[in-house]
């Protein structure tokens, strides 16, 4: 059984390091962390005209029709190049309208999402920093043939700059108390976007509030009755994707801590003659490893329906936003001094370990999970 990538997937892991390369320098990461928002949009705009939205979507709506695999291996490279695109929530977003609606909302919203003519969004947690359905309060009602939305979501990313959001929230009661998810333009009536305080500038967070906003009738994606299920499905896939972001940062904080340790020079030595640095990096490469190990096997469960996909997403996500986290920390920490300083990229990479940390729950939450899903 062969375990490792196809030549059509190393072709395009290696096309778009090479595209990242020229289009997402750190300069250019660094010009729109400080604001230039041009910046950003050209280098969408470059990313749909390779097709990467709409990469594992299928063909009847725009997309590609690949597999999360291959999703995974240009999320692993956008994750290496810090890229600052709402890549990552545009295709989750786009994941949840696949899953939960119908043909004709499919025809309506993917192909927009897929070209890259519309970025997106999904806008599920609140006050309780949850994605556990329990712990949500924003209502939808039915009146007067329309759906009204109101309450507060808090976290979502890239939400100032989205055109769609995909909106959580529990139905009215008259109509079936459950769950749904909404497809709401962001410029929609009594939509109003706060920007909140976040440790990743290349990831902004929002806060988006909902005072009665009015939605067609066909907002709402398939059947509320199922929207439960459909949510838990979107979440594991979402989980799996963030992990492949998380490898990608997590090997080049690898290297960046390698390559400083053969060119920093101490008492006529490089630092990396020393023990300890030794240790530090041979760790940092076990964990990056293992990390890719379960994140492509979790893509491949996911690309297959099958029943390990939830465990397995939960896996993914707790070891390496571990390993993650553990890279970034100790990248800055054979870096010295200078890991501190903002003008190296060390903390760059740190902010998001933890951003993405949090993200759709941390290592402790999917162990929760993990054990729930063990009857422990």
């Amino acid at each position: 059984m062969d375990f490792g990538f196809s030549e059509e997937q190393e072709l395009l892991r290696k096309t778009a390091r090479d595209f990242l390369a020229d289009g997402a320098p750190m300069t250019r990461v660094r010009e729109v962390m400080d604001g230039d928002a041009q910046a950003s949009r050209e280098l969408w705009r470059r990313m749909a005209e390779l097709g990467w939205p709409g990469l594992a979507f299928p063909e009847e709506v725009g997309g590609a029709g690949m597999s999360m695999v291959e999703l995974c291996v240009v999320l692993e490279e956008l994750g290496r190049s810090l890229a600052p695109v709402p890549f990552l929530p545009t295709v989750l977003a786009g994941v949840a309208i696949l899953e939960a609606g119908d043909e004709t909302q499919q025809q309506t919203w993917l192909p927009r999402v897929c070209d890259g003519r519309a970025t997106a969004t999904l806008a599920i947690t609140e006050e309780l920093g949850s994605d556990d359905s329990a712990d949500m309060d924003l209502r939808a009602r039915m009146e007067d043939g329309c759906w009204r939305l109101d309450g507060r979501k808090l976290f979502v990313p890239h939400a100032a700059s989205a055109d769609l959001l995909v909106v959580v929230a529990k139905t009215d009661a008259a109509n079936g108390a459950g769950l749904g998810l909404f497809v709401a333009p962001r410029t929609s009536d009594g939509v109003e976007i706060e920007e909140m305080s976040s440790m990743d500038l290349l990831r902004p967070l929002h806060a988006v509030s909902f005072d009665a906003v009015a939605l067609p009738a066909d907002a709402l994606l398939g059947a509320d009755a199922e929207a439960a299920s459909i949510l838990a499905r979107v979440l594991d896939r979402g989980r799996v994707m963030i992990a492949a972001e998380m490898i990608g940062g997590a090997e080049k904080c690898l290297e960046s801590a390698v390559a400083y340790a053969k060119e920093r020079v101490q008492f006529g030595k490089p630092i990396g003659v020393n023990q300890a640095i030794k240790h530090k990096c041979a760790d940092m490469l076990l964990e990056v490893e293992l990390a890719k190990s379960i994140t492509y096997y979790a893509a491949w469960a996911a690309s297959e329906a099958n029943d390990e996909a939830p465990i397995t997403a939960a896996m993914a996500k707790a070891y390496v936003s571990d390993a993650y986290r553990h890279a970034s920390a100790e990248n800055i920490q054979i870096h010295g001094g200078v890991g501190f300083t903002w003008e190296y990229d060390c903390h760059l990479y740190f902010k998001r370990a933890k951003s993405d940390e949090t993200w759709l729950g941390d290592a402790n939450r999917q162990r929760e999970r993990i054990a729930r899903m063990l009857d422990l």
